[in-house]
């Protein structure tokens, strides 16, 4: 079990529990997490809060390869009117806001978010760690290599699993320094590895509960999926039930997904086997 201080507001993790994505954002890689209006977003976020989703992950900025970076007056203007109108309508949900500035994460906070999604663990932006530290949330704490530019360039690894392990024991140092009390680790599926990288990391995810710290799963409709089926990012969701699934089997504490209820499902489901 897992708890989590969310501005005063605990979240308890006795069991796993799905965190669903709206991106707000022209231009994301699955055209059905795109949402350019408030409306749109509301909408999205009253469906995914009906099906089970405990915590929703506003973000502003298309990571996919290939993508152009907003910077960070941009991702505000994108995201803030979202998170304050979800957090508006839903005061009781739990909104985190998918950022690697430390600007927009101390700005989204302060409209209703209470939890920060950093892809770059801190390395991109100097004062995300000391930020966060000081705004007494939870954040996530995502592997990367490079910069925003060059993150999904090909890396090579000479044991991907510690590679990432050792990583993480460092980032979790640091985040301890710097204040940060409750940490999430990501593994960061699809970001500096390639498909055989994900699928290791997969099969040897288990090793990651030594860390005793929340571990985020966030595999959903990515190209590890699609491309090893030869299908698109739409007919995807299947496959991301199965990894989902497995994920679930070697200790995942949170389902990060474009599809909620099946997501919820499969938790359901797992209870009964592990």
């Amino acid at each position: 079990m897992f708890t989590l201080n969310c501005k005063g507001r605990l979240l308890v993790i006795k069991e796993p529990v799905v965190m669903g994505i709206i991106n707000v954002t022209p231009d994301s890689f699955y055209s059905g997490s795109r949402h350019t209006s408030v409306d749109e977003a509301l909408e999205k976020a009253e469906i995914m809060l009906q099906q089970g989703a405990t915590l929703l992950d506003i973000g502003g900025q298309t990571t996919r390869p290939g993508s152009v970076m907003a910077g960070a007056e941009e991702e505000l203007k994108r995201v803030l009117p979202v998170i304050e109108a979800i957090s508006g309508r839903f005061p009781a949900s739990f909104l985190s806001i998918d950022t690697f500035h430390s600007k927009v994460a101390k700005e989204a906070v302060a409209a209703g978010a209470v939890m920060v999604n950093d892809i770059s663990g801190g390395t991109f932006d100097n004062a995300m760690l000391n930020t966060v530290a000081s705004l007494h949330i939870p954040y996530v704490c995502m592997h990367v290599k490079g910069n925003a530019e060059t993150m999904h360039e090909q890396h090579t690894y000479e044991d991907i699993t510690k590679e990432v392990l050792d990583y993480f024991i460092q980032r979790i140092a640091d985040c301890t320094r710097a204040g940060i009390h409750d940490i999430i680790i990501d593994p960061g599926f699809g970001f500096s590895k390639n498909i055989e990288h994900n699928f290791e990391l997969l099969k040897q995810l288990e090793v990651f509960n030594i860390l005793k710290k929340p571990l985020l799963l966030g595999v959903s409709r990515k190209s590890s999926i699609y491309k090893t089926l030869g299908i698109t990012a739409e007919e995807s969701l299947n496959g991301t039930t199965v990894l989902n699934t497995v994920g679930l089997m070697k200790g995942a504490s949170i389902l990060r997904v474009h599809d909620v209820k099946e997501a919820v499902e499969a938790i359901k489901l797992i209870k009964y086997i592990v």
